[in-house]
C-alpha cells in the first residue's frame, strides 16, 4: 500500500524525523489559506506546491512548482488541481491530481549552499537483512545514477534483530562527506528513518531528496512510503490512509471479492488458481503471440459465483480478444470448476470473447465431458501446449 507524499512526512515525523512542512490542500482557496498558515507557523515567504499522487517524476511532468506569493499559490494549486499529472511512473493517460501538498521553502540562503542526498530504506532479500541505500546524488533517479556512476551508491545493511547501530549511522554520514553540526544531524536522522522503517512495518521508505540546509540541518524534502499490506492488521490507524483514487478500480473491487486481480496491457485474459500456473499461464500466452490482459488467481474454490465475477472483470478490458482459463483441480475438483463456468456463461448472457478452458487432475475427465457437451461457444482442452494452440488459433482470427 502506497502512501501520499504528505501522509508519509507525517509518519516520519511521528518518529522523530526532521521534515519539510507543509498543509494538504483540496482546492486553490484551502491552497491559500494553507500557505498563510505556513507564513505563520515556520516564517517562509515562498511555497511550493506539490501533486499528490502516487507516482515518482511529478515535478518533471509540471506537479511541483514554487510560489513567491499568494497569488501564485492560488493560481499554481488551481492549475494543479484537477490536471492530469503525467509522469515517467504513470500511464499515457496520467493521473488525476486531487490534492496539493503546500510546502514551505527550505532552500533559503545561509552560510553554506544546501546540499542534495539520496536515502532508501528496504528489504534486501539475498541476505534477508534490511538494507540503508544513500547516494550523494539526491535529487536524480536513482536508476540513472546506478547506471552512469555506480560507485556513488552506497549500502549498509542491518541485521534486523540487532537494529541499527551508532556505528553505522556515522558510516553513512562519513560517507556523505559531512562534518559538524551537519554529520550529527545526519547520525540523528539516519536512526530515526530506520525506527521509522522498522517500527511501521514498512517495505519501502525513499526520502529523494534528503536535503542538507544553508544551515545544516538534514531533512526529509519527500517520502515515498510503501507500506507492508501482510502487517496493516498491526496499525490499523495507518491502513485508514489508503486512497483508492489512486489504486485500480477493477483491481479494488477484485480484492473485495476474494479475487487476487493484477490490470496488465495485453489481449487474453486469464483465469487461473495458483499464482505459480498464473505465472506459467502468462507464459503460455506469450508463447502463442498474445500478451496477457491481466493476473488472475480464483483460489481453490472457483465456484459459479466466483467465476461469473472473474468473467465480469476481465471483459470490462475492451482490449480483451480470448479468455484462456487454466485450473488445476486440486483443492477443487475439474468437474466443479466446469459446471461453474458453464452456470456463468449461461447467467452472463452470450459472451462474444472465444473461452478456452483447460482443467487437469481430479475429475478432468467429467470437465471435458461437461464442457463439450455443454452447447456453449467454449474450447476444452487437457494439455498446455494443446491449449497454447487454441489461443493462436483464436487471435490469429
Amino acid at each position: 500500500m502506497n502512501l501520499h507524499e504528505y501522509q508519509g512526512k507525517e509518519m516520519l515525523s511521528s518518529f522523530g524525523v526532521r521534515i519539510q512542512r507543509g498543509i494538504v490542500a483540496q482546492n486553490a482557496q484551502e491552497a491559500v489559506a494553507a500557505a498563510k498558515k505556513l507564513t505563520e507557523d515556520t516564517g517562509t515567504g515562498w511555497h511550493v506546491i506539490k501533486a499528490q499522487v502516487h507516482a515518482g517524476g511529478r515535478g518533471k511532468g509540471g506537479g511541483v512548482k514554487l510560489a513567491k506569493n499568494l497569488q501564485e499559490v492560488e493560481k499554481i494549486a488551481g492549475e494543479i488541481i484537477g490536471m492530469d499529472l503525467v509522469t515517467p511512473q504513470t500511464s499515457a493517460e496520467g493521473k488525476r491530481v486531487h490534492q496539493v501538498l503546500v510546502a514551505e521553502d527550505v532552500y533559503y540562503p545561509g552560510d553554506n549552499e544546501p546540499e542534495e542526498y539520496y536515502m532508501s530504506v528496504l528489504l534486501n532479500r539475498a541476505t534477508g537483512r534490511n538494507m540503508i541505500m544513500y547516494s550523494t546524488e539526491g535529487g536524480m533517479d536513482i536508476e540513472t545514477v546506478a547506471e552512469e556512476t555506480p560507485h556513488l551508491i552506497f549500502t549498509e545493511e542491518i541485521d534486523p534483530s540487532v537494529g541499527i547501530m551508532t556505528f553505522q549511522a556515522r558510516k553513512i554520514a562519513f560517507n556523505l562527506g559531512l562534518s559538524g553540526l551537519a554529520f550529527k544531524e545526519m547520525t540523528k536522522f539516519v536512526t530515526a528513518l530506520y525506527t521509522a522503517y522498522d517500527k511501521s512495518d514498512s517495505s519501502l521508505f525513499e526520502i529523494n531528496p534528503v536535503l542538507k540546509t544553508s544551515d545544516d540541518k538534514i531533512m526529509a524534502v519527500d517520502a515515498k512510503v510503501t507500506m507492508d499490506e501482510n502487517a496493516l492488521f498491526r496499525h490499523k490507524d495507518y491502513a485508514a490512509l489508503r486512497d483508492l483514487r489512486e489504486e485500480n478500480a477493477i483491481e479494488v473491487e477484485a480484492k473485495e471479492a476474494g479475487l487476487n486481480y493484477v490490470d496488465l496491457d495485453g489481449n487474453v485474459g486469464c483465469m487461473v488458481n495458483g499464482a505459480g500456473l498464473a505465472m506459467a499461464t502468462m507464459d503460455l500466452i506469450k508463447q502463442a503471440g498474445g500478451e496477457p490482459a491481466n493476473f488472475l488467481d480464483v483460489g481453490g474454490t472457483a465456484d459459479a459465483a466466483r467465476v461469473e465475477m472473474a468473467f465480469e472483470l476481465i471483459l470490462r478490458d475492451p482490449n480483451v480478444k480470448a479468455i484462456l482459463i487454466n485450473i488445476f483441480g486440486g483443492i477443487v475438483r475439474c468437474d466443479r470448476v466446469a459446471q461453474g463456468v458453464i452456470d456463468a456463461y449461461k447467467n452472463m448472457g452470450n459472451i462474444q470473447v472465444p473461452i478456452i478452458v483447460r482443467l487437469q487432475g481430479t475429475n478432468a475427465d467429467i470437465a471435458k465431458e461437461l464442457i463439450d457437451n455443454s452447447g456453449l461457444a467454449v474450447m476444452s482442452a487437457t494439455e498446455f501446449q494443446e491449449a497454447a494452440d487454441k489461443v493462436h488459433e483464436v487471435l490469429s482470427k
